[in-house]
């Protein structure tokens, strides 16, 4: 049975956010569901710090896409295009999944003449134009001040948000890592824009079913190799890539939450025999599902992970 667009990839063209200055605070700070009605493809000139209290699922940042989960924290800088998609069962709902801080990154370096030690966050905001994601003990100060921000007031809230914005920007490097390539740019036009957007359409309707590069150049009345080119050139995805990428985290899902086996799960998600899926999931998780699911069962029920 297909899986839903909605369910693992709601891509649409970026669409810009307006976000609304609060008239008390320099900051805006919010929480949310999901689904949730912004919870789309979108950029905006405002930094934002992110942070995901639960579900799993994948970010997009740009050109770069990959794995979250409970605890994941990001910076995204000015107008790099951006998604949480979760992954959701059918009729699942998260309350609260998301917290979320936006701000005016070139306001607050614009006060430098008057509070020079704003400057330090130079680096930071330079990093953050590919998106940053946070692991280890940074993203657990990250994200305690996160949940303290929301409560806070006045004086006491500035100063919460200054030092999340310090902890950030002391992150060791490997509790650091850029999202985006350093070469992308979004640039979509009108009509490439509404292309990408039937190719995602066209992507996520058929995913557990025959997906075929020829039919989508069909419909977009492109040749395959032009197809392919224009695809890459404007997602940093191939179009083939980007299925496998997705059918392989579908069955991730379906190998930690449920007691199928692997074969019925290549069908599942759409390969039409064994060998094609645990080449394609070695060549994603570089493992083979068998071991994915031993492995990643050890962990979480070992006596460590109870206590932890």
């Amino acid at each position: 049975m297909p899986v839903s667009r909605a369910t693992l990839f709601e891509h649409r063209p970026a669409e810009l956010e307006v976000i609304l200055p609060e008239p008390d605070h320099c900051f805006r700070w919010f929480e949310h569901d999901y689904p949730y009605e912004l919870a789309r493809w979108n950029h905006h000139p405002e930094f934002e710090i992110h942070l995901i209290r639960q579900g799993s699922g994948k970010l997009v940042a740009g050109d770069y896409i990959g794995a979250f989960s409970a605890g994941h924290v990001a910076l995204i800088g000015p107008d790099l295009p951006h998604d949480w998609i979760g992954d959701l069962a059918p009729g699942e709902y998260l309350s609260g999944r998301d917290v979320v801080l936006q701000f005016d990154g070139a306001a607050l370096l614009a006060l430098r003449n008057t509070l020079p030690e704003l400057g330090d966050l130079q680096p930071l905001f330079e990093q953050a134009r590919r998106g940053v994601e946070f692991t280890g003990e940074t993203a657990a100060n990250a994200a305690r001040l996160m949940e303290a921000i929301g409560s806070a007031h006045g004086l006491q809230r500035l100063i919460l948000f200054l030092q999340l914005l310090d902890t950030l920007k002391n992150a060791p490097p490997p509790q650091a890592k850029a999202l985006a390539s350093p070469c992308y740019a979004p640039t979509l036009d009108a009509r490439s824009a509404e292309r990408i957007n039937r190719a995602f359409d066209y992507l996520m309707r058929e995913l557990t079913g025959d997906v075929r590069l020829s039919e989508i150049a069909r419909q977009l009345e492109m040749s395959e190799p032009g197809f392919s080119r224009f695809f890459k050139r404007n997602t940093g995805h191939g179009f083939i890539d980007l299925m496998r990428k997705f059918r392989v985290q579908r069955a991730c899902r379906l190998l930690l939450q449920s007691e199928m086996s692997v074969a019925d799960i290549c069908f599942e998600v759409g390969y039409a025999n064994l060998s094609n899926f645990n080449r394609h999931f070695r060549i994603e998780m570089h493992q083979t599902p068998s071991e994915y699911r031993r492995q990643t069962a050890m962990h979480l029920f070992s006596p460590i992970a109870k206590l932890a």
